[in-house]
């Protein structure tokens, strides 16, 4: 018979081994993780061409990594969760998305653009009284806290001399709210691409409050002890990107096909989504960080971001172009 001690220790090993296969750090060989996990998301094409063509296996497969998975972010606020969590090891937001939870101190860096977007407007339908900002007082108006939509929802309220006290805010995640307004449960939405799109050519819905300059960038973020530790992933995934970034430029209408079929679009709906998407750049720069900045200082003022924390240092610090630098300027 074995020994209560040998027992131990046999099942100490045995839990160590599932818990090594189980997670997606594993180390692998040569040093690199044994499993590299992405996100992708609706409202980042590149994502969904990326998860199409296998462009990432391709790249991932080259430097030595064979498995490689994707997981659905719902919106930027899933894909922090997901990435905090350590559930995904890249996450598509927008940029001061993230920088909400660089301020809540998630340890995150932003790495990539794979759009600048006017992928959100405030939408309301067409039978409906509400023609301004202002006529949101006192109105149910849907957000999904913690993503660009919301962040544009606040920043407009405040060009309007209103804030979220003005409103009944319902929090939904971006398909419930576009589904909410279209059923008449609010009164307006702050509306995100595709679903948002959708609306407008389905229902008639109306975007009464548009500013491209409040939709801050589709940044590609990274926990920055992962990219420590794993830079060579990094630049295999940011070459991925770029690849489904040349492609989508090049083939529009294909690109619009496969938003249309992950998302169960019309494909009316996914290429007028696609439109509003510039995908010219993808360094992040001087403009992503000012953009952002504007946005963190919106988000203190309204208390959002505590007030002790220092906007400029926080975005300055989560903007990192090293990696996408070396992969498109080579």
């Amino acid at each position: 018979m074995k020994s209560p001690r040998l027992i131990s220790i046999i099942g100490l090993l045995i839990l160590s081994i599932v818990l090594a296969g189980c997670s997606g750090n594993a180390e692998g060989e040569e040093g690199l993780p044994s499993k590299v996990t992405l996100d992708y998301a609706y409202y980042s094409p590149t994502s969904l061409v990326l998860k199409e063509k296998g462009f990432a296996e391709e790249a991932l497969k080259e430097l030595g990594v064979e498995d490689v998975e994707f997981v659905l972010s719902q919106g930027s606020n899933k894909a922090l969760e997901f990435l905090n969590s350590s559930s995904v090891d890249f996450g598509s937001t927008a940029g001061a998305a993230a920088l909400m939870a660089k301020a809540n101190n998630a340890p995150i860096e932003s790495v990539y653009l794979y759009s600048k977007p006017e992928w959100t407007a405030l939408v309301t339908n067409p039978d409906s009284e509400i023609e301004s900002v202002e006529d949101l007082k006192g109105k149910k108006v849907a957000a999904t806290l913690g993503t660009d939509p919301y962040i544009f929802l606040i920043r407009a309220l405040k060009d309007s001399g209103l804030s979220t006290d003005d409103i009944e805010l319902v929090n939904l995640q971006h398909p419930e709210g576009a589904s909410a307004l279209n059923s008449g449960n609010v009164d307006a939405w702050a509306g995100l691409d595709p679903h948002m799109a959708r609306n407008e050519l389905e229902s008639g819905a109306e975007l009464f409050y548009r500013n491209p300059d409040y939709n801050t960038y589709g940044t590609l973020n990274v926990r920055s002890d992962y990219a420590e530790q794993y830079p060579e992933v990094v630049e295999a995934v940011i070459e991925a990107y770029e690849e489904a970034r040349k492609w989508t430029v090049e083939n529009p209408d294909e690109a619009a096909q496969i938003l249309a079929d992950e998302a169960n679009l019309d494909l009316e709906v996914a290429k007028k989504g696609l439109e509003r998407n510039d995908f010219s750049n993808a360094i992040p720069n001087e403009d992503v960080i000012n953009t952002i900045k504007g946005a963190g200082d919106v988000l203190q003022e309204e208390e959002v971001i505590d007030a002790d924390a220092n906007i400029d240092e926080l975005t300055e610090e989560m903007i990192n172009p090293e990696y996408a630098e070396k992969v498109i300027n080579e």
